[in-house]
């Protein structure tokens, strides 16, 4: 790179997409917690076959990037993740084994996981677009004064390519299929900060995102509710797979059919009531449950979370039953479900569909009457 090693200059300062008088690697905010990162899932439709969720995050204010994949298989999870310190070069989409090249924007990105001796997982995987990139409504949410929530993020849909091991067997992806993301902005990352009086507000985190592919459009559904079920953010939207104009379904109502003792969804019903009152319904059936909240930073592991420092660059490992998980632990994080789905028109029509169906009912609700973090469903 031609310039002096402590200038802020990389080479994404030569594309003139500067949106604030900043280099690139500048954030335009301050905050800890901006981030700026890429979601996949892939599977072949059935809990025959592991469903893999992985994903890289950047924090610029923080130093650090990282990565995790984790793959559901029987009644494993078989995870890696990987973090080092980021330096000047933002397009630099490499974690020590894993490595995300974008081969066309919003079009093709292959991902690729080296073999190494502390995990056993290892793929080289290339998504394809089968619909358009959409870009979902702000998410935004103030506690008190302090902004916790400030993302913005696109969803597709696409057609994987390659193969993927775990422990040791390989499997062909060429027919699986699955859902990316790329969210950026502020959300709580790294370690946990010191509430302030925030710790005197009752808080909560309900929450359904849902990504459902049927022949011709993907159903995209996205809903934080507060205690009393008031939307924080809500939207649910007809994404044609030809391109053509998205359409909003309605207002978002559910119905979870949770498994006894826990809050794991064993089912769902989604309503979409639109503004000429006509009604979309959504039967959704689990397949298998990623617990992706597990060892790859999302907040369960006090020595791994997103955008923590974990020295220069370190590589590791993990592995979990999922049928000896910590019930009450999996009440802390959202659950990705691999789900099918039918569909019921407001004209009476039916289709099938399948996909993701991310799921988390943390700390106080009342329409499901939580009133603790802890308390599971009867």
């Amino acid at each position: 790179m031609r310039t002096w090693s402590g200038s802020p200059l990389s080479p994404a300062d030569d594309l003139p997409v500067h949106q604030v008088a900043e280099v690139i690697r500048h954030p335009a905010t301050s905050d800890r917690n901006f981030y700026d990162r890429y979601y996949f899932n892939a599977h072949n439709g059935t809990a025959d076959e592991p469903f893999l969720v992985l994903g890289l995050g950047v924090y610029p204010n923080l130093g650090v990037v990282d990565c995790f994949a984790v793959a559901r298989h029987g009644d494993d999870q078989v995870v890696f993740r990987a973090s080092k310190a980021l330096g000047a070069d933002r397009t630099d989409t490499v974690v020590g084994p894993l490595r995300l090249e974008v081969l066309e924007g919003l079009e093709r990105l292959r991902i690729v996981l080296e073999p190494g001796e502390d995990y056993n997982l290892e793929f080289d995987l290339t998504f394809t677009a089968t619909g358009p990139a959409h870009l979902e409504p702000r998410h935004f949410h103030r506690q008190l004064e302090r902004v916790t929530f400030d993302t913005q993020r696109f969803v597709q849909v696409g057609s994987w390519a390659g193969s993927l091991t775990v422990d040791g067997e390989r499997f062909d992806a060429s027919t699986w299929r699955g859902n990316r993301d790329r969210s950026w902005g502020v959300r709580p990352v790294g370690e946990a900060e010191p509430p302030g009086r925030r710790v005197t507000e009752a808080g909560n985190f309900f929450w359904i995102y849902s990504v459902l592919r049927l022949s011709e459009a993907t159903i995209c559904v996205v809903l934080q509710e507060d205690i009393r079920g008031r939307p924080v953010v809500e939207d649910a939207t007809w994404i044609p797979h030809d391109g053509s104009e998205p359409r909003w379904l309605g207002h978002v109502a559910h119905d979870i059919d949770f498994v006894s003792g826990t809050r794991r969804a064993r089912a769902a019903r989604l309503a979409f009531t639109g503004s000429d009152g006509a009604r979309t319904e959504v039967d959704v059936a689990i397949l298998i449950a990623n617990h992706f909240g597990f060892g790859t930073g999302y907040g369960l592991d006090q020595d791994w979370r997103h955008g923590m420092w974990q020295g220069e660059e370190k590589v590791e490992g993990r592995r979990f039953r999922v049928s000896e998980l910590d019930v009450n632990l999996t009440m802390l994080v959202p659950v990705e479900y691999l789900a099918t789905c039918t569909v019921r028109h407001p004209d009476g029509r039916t289709e099938e569909g399948e996909g993701l169906f991310e799921f988390g009912a943390i700390g106080p609700h009342e329409r499901y009457g939580f009133t603790q973090y802890v308390d599971p469903a009867p």
